[in-house]
């Protein structure tokens, strides 16, 4: 009966771990392709799958956009006045609404602006918005931290070693257990 739910426990701490292990790998690793593709590429919203996600940095599409929200953005050239798209300016990225187009010039504004941007061309265009999730980008920004990340690991380092540190502990006990019945049984 101990035997079972001891092996049932193991089970628990390894399918334990494994998720600690997917979690923190998926979360090293999309930083680490967000870091490449924004230092080495140059590309402020990498779009894997044609989708991206970027967080609100300004005010100036308030009251439809603010400032933290995450925006979900589609890959797509086919736009239309009203829409409201991302394109990157330099190494900024700015989400603005369509106002005018003429040909393959682009003129956007930004809701709570006075005036309009300088005209784009449709191929500095990375996509127009799907969806938006209010204050999410505050979560999105500190996952991509330095100390956020740094502490992550340290805790993930913590949270294994424990974790194999207590079925060590349980497995030398067991190991003791057997040894003292082989002992018991010899005299």
């Amino acid at each position: 009966m101990r035997s079972k739910r001891r092996a049932k426990k193991r089970r628990r701490f390894r399918l334990l771990r494994s998720l600690v292990l997917l979690a923190f790998s998926l979360l090293i690793g999309v930083n680490a392709y967000l870091w490449n593709a924004r230092n080495l590429v140059g590309n402020q919203l990498p779009m894997p799958f044609g989708y991206g996600v970027a967080v609100v940095l300004s005010g100036s599409m308030e009251p439809v956009l603010s400032v933290d929200d995450l925006v979900l953005i589609r890959e797509t050239q086919d736009i239309q006045i009203g829409d409201i798209i991302v394109f990157q300016s330099g190494s900024e990225l700015i989400i603005h609404r369509v106002v005018a187009i003429d040909g393959t010039a682009v003129q956007t504004k930004g809701d709570a602006n006075n005036t309009a941007d300088s005209p784009i061309t449709l191929s500095d265009v990375k996509g127009k918005l799907v969806g938006s999730i209010p204050l999410a980008g505050k979560i999105v920004r500190a996952l991509k931290s330095p100390a956020v990340i740094l502490v992550l690991c340290v805790a993930f380092f913590v949270l294994m070693e424990l974790s194999y540190r207590d079925v060590r502990r349980k497995d030398d006990a067991e190991i003791e257990e057997i040894m003292e019945e082989i002992r018991r049984l010899r005299s």
